[in-house]
């Protein structure tokens, strides 16, 4: 008795089966019907629009496992003296600082969300061969270096207006002259670690949607990304 396998079956056999030796050339990035460096975009712009959508949450860096910005040394985070932490940011009030500074993070993530969306647009992928094989965040790993540090300074204003609750004469001179951290110096400290928490953000839905790129409900991203696990 002859067994045929269904036609949906059939025909992700012979995408596999066509996508194999495309996906071993370094050079190639696509093949009949879709390409590989749309697919690339198109992970890219779901993963970030994801990690936006989470991050602008009220609360949104905070509650993140993967984003939220614990104070710096300075100002009783990891690392900080015990007289800091045991004068200045014990119980609620480090917790309220500790808030204030993602909240701010959420501030400079607003002006932060568009400058990736036009980046994804025009990033240049010369191997999209490797990127798609590459590890979980591979995509990710390509925008962070294509874009480089330029969100720092775009976020740096909103940040900068998202400190200025906490930014009161007493709370200033106090963290001042028990830490030597002055509040530009703080707001460029919460800047570059947003910029990472926003990259960690993007990272781990990279990683989600190549897990289960079906999920997604995109034929493009199903057949690249699942067919390349």
């Amino acid at each position: 008795m002859t067994i045929t396998a269904p036609i949906t079956d059939r025909r992700t056999l012979l995408s596999g089966l066509a996508l194999a030796p495309i996906l071993a050339l370094p050079g190639c990035a696509s093949l009949p019907g879709f390409s590989l460096t749309e697919a690339i975009r198109e992970l890219l712009t779901l993963s970030s629009q994801r990690a936006f959508a989470l991050l602008l949450k009220p609360n949104g860096f905070y509650d993140s496992q993967v984003a939220r910005i614990d104070l710096p040394p300075q100002l009783g985070g990891s690392g900080a003296s015990s007289i800091v932490a045991r004068v200045l940011l014990t119980g609620a009030f480090k917790t309220r600082l500790t808030k204030q500074v993602n909240s701010a993070a959420r501030e400079g993530a607003e002006r932060a969300a568009p400058l990736v969306a036009d980046a994804i647009r025009s990033i240049s992928i010369a191997d999209a061969a490797a990127i798609v094989r590459g590890g979980p965040t591979a995509a990710t790993d390509l925008l962070e270096r294509a874009m480089g540090r330029s969100l720092v300074g775009a976020m740096f204003p909103g940040i900068d207006q998202g400190l200025r609750l906490a930014d009161n004469a007493v709370v200033t001179e106090a963290l001042r002259a028990a830490t030597g951290i002055d509040f530009r110096g703080l707001v460029q400290d919460v800047s570059d670690r947003t910029h990472d928490s926003i990259y960690r953000a993007i990272a781990q839905e990279e990683a989600a949607i190549r897990a289960n790129p079906r999920e997604t409900g995109s034929p493009l991203l199903t057949a690249v990304f699942g067919l390349a696990r």
